[in-house]
């Protein structure tokens, strides 16, 4: 094991990266550092992160090299950990993903529905890329991928690169639920062992076990059905988000046997969702006139001040956090529980072996190794069973460059549901990534 790690974060130029440069600060004592590069490129947008990181390190861990580069043969040199996280064609293609749906009357959002369609064939070619750069210059490097949406993206890369066995792909949305729930109950939640299950953004909590053994999900489940259910950090949250939130006290009521995935509501209530949509101001629009001015006017006022003692740059602290503790998992073998994705490979009864599944694992040297879930009841399997022949038809649409597979996936997509409305979405989808799609036959 080596003394000391060199990581290196794609996509630096994401508003996420600072809390994930300050959890790497924070965090030396379980993932000791040597050099943290930032790789992008776009090196405008990177330039006032990788600026606040040089001067978040030279204050708090002076010891350790900070760079950043568009330059991928430099970022990937000599890599222990590369953390990824790409947004392919930009918050323009996003609020295309978004707005094009809804101006038909289907949901638009970034990783469900035809915009996570869009958005999951977009960033298949770059992931793809990105993989092999790697292992051409660090070829036993662990790749820990939060690139969304994230199920297309893992069950792409398994087709794709079927022998890779160094890539962990995650998503912090359930890490967010964990402190959600800790919030209402005034507990730390860091100790409990949460059974989950699922796709990615598909997924419910089946149990959550304190140190004692006890199963907290009924408590949840009655504080919910009378208070009603607020992120950990609703304070810092724009409006979709709360609104996003309060939906898990409506699925309850529906369907009570599991704690929601808040994405769920999307699939289980989509006329509801697309009545209370503006198709003209979507996330995407939240998004860059908030979090993003915020996080720039921030990285740009440390740079200036050339401090960032009392930065509030960071808020929300549980995706770096995450992040830096599951790549601590694995350099140090400690075996704690992560919820990842992984092929299912009978974990959970029924669902095929390759559906590229979200279940608690141990997570050590030699990567993920997933809990049984066991039976689970019929209307969940079917829900789930129709979401993975949906992503599947997807990657391959994909990988074929198939215009009927991809008919075929948005037909079966809980949130078109109608072959001839598909048709009229693909074919609007199709003309504005003509630039990032193959080509469709």
């Amino acid at each position: 094991m080596k003394d000391k790690l060199n990581i290196v974060i794609v996509g630096g130029g994401s508003t996420w990266c600072p809390g994930i440069l300050k959890a790497l600060t924070k965090h030396m004592d379980i993932l000791p550092l040597n050099r943290v590069m930032l790789y992008d490129i776009d090196a405008e947008r990177q330039r006032p992160i990788g600026e606040f990181g040089k001067i978040l390190f030279a204050e708090e861990e002076p010891g350790v090299e900070f760079g950043y580069t568009t330059d991928k043969d430099e970022a990937y040199a000599d890599v222990d950990f590369v953390l990824c996280q790409i947004r392919t064609g930009g918050y323009e293609m996003r609020s295309k993903d978004e707005k094009i749906p809804l101006h038909m009357g289907i949901i638009g959002q970034e990783t469900v529905g035809p915009g996570g369609m869009a958005y999951g064939m977009r960033s298949m070619h770059d992931m793809v890329e990105i993989v092999n750069d790697v292992r051409a210059h660090s070829p036993e490097a662990w790749i820990i991928n939060y690139t969304n949406p994230a199920a297309i993206v893992a069950y792409g890369l398994e087709r794709v690169l079927p022998d890779e066995h160094r890539v962990l792909n995650i998503c912090d949305q359930p890490v967010n639920l964990m402190r959600s729930y800790g919030r209402l109950l005034g507990r730390d939640m860091s100790k409990t062992e949460p059974v989950y299950f699922g796709l990615n953004h598909f997924g419910w909590f089946k149990h959550i076990y304190d140190e004692e053994g006890h199963d907290l999900v009924p408590q949840i489940k009655e504080y919910t059905e009378k208070n009603g259910f607020l992120p950990a950090d609703a304070e810092q949250r724009d409006q979709s988000w709360l609104d996003t939130y309060a939906m898990v006290k409506d699925m309850l009521e529906d369907f009570p046997d599991y704690l929601p995935n808040t994405y769920l509501q999307y699939y289980l209530y989509p006329e509801y969702k697309v009545a209370h949509l503006d198709p003209d101001y979507t996330r995407s629009d939240e998004v860059i006139n908030g979090r993003e001015k915020r996080v720039f006017a921030e990285c740009e006022r440390v740079a200036k001040v050339g401090t960032a003692k009392n930065s509030s740059v960071v808020q929300n602290d549980a995706h770096g956090d995450m992040i830096v503790e599951i790549t601590s998992a694995i350099y140090r073998n400690t075996n704690k529980t992560f919820i990842v994705i992984v092929p299912n490979n009978g974990i959970i009864e029924g669902m095929p072996d390759d559906a590229m599944v979200e279940v608690a694992a141990s997570v050590g040297a030699n990567g993920p190794q997933p809990y049984a879930v066991g039976k689970i009841g019929t209307f969940y399997r079917g829900l789930m069973e129709n979401q993975y022949a949906y992503e599947r038809l997807t990657v391959e649409a994909w990988m074929e460059g198939s215009y009927e597979k991809a008919l075929q996936a948005l037909t079966l997509n809980r949130l078109v549901g109608d072959a001839k409305k598909a048709r009229k979405v693909l074919d609007k989808l199709i003309e504005a990534n003509k630039d990032y799609w193959p080509e469709l036959k």
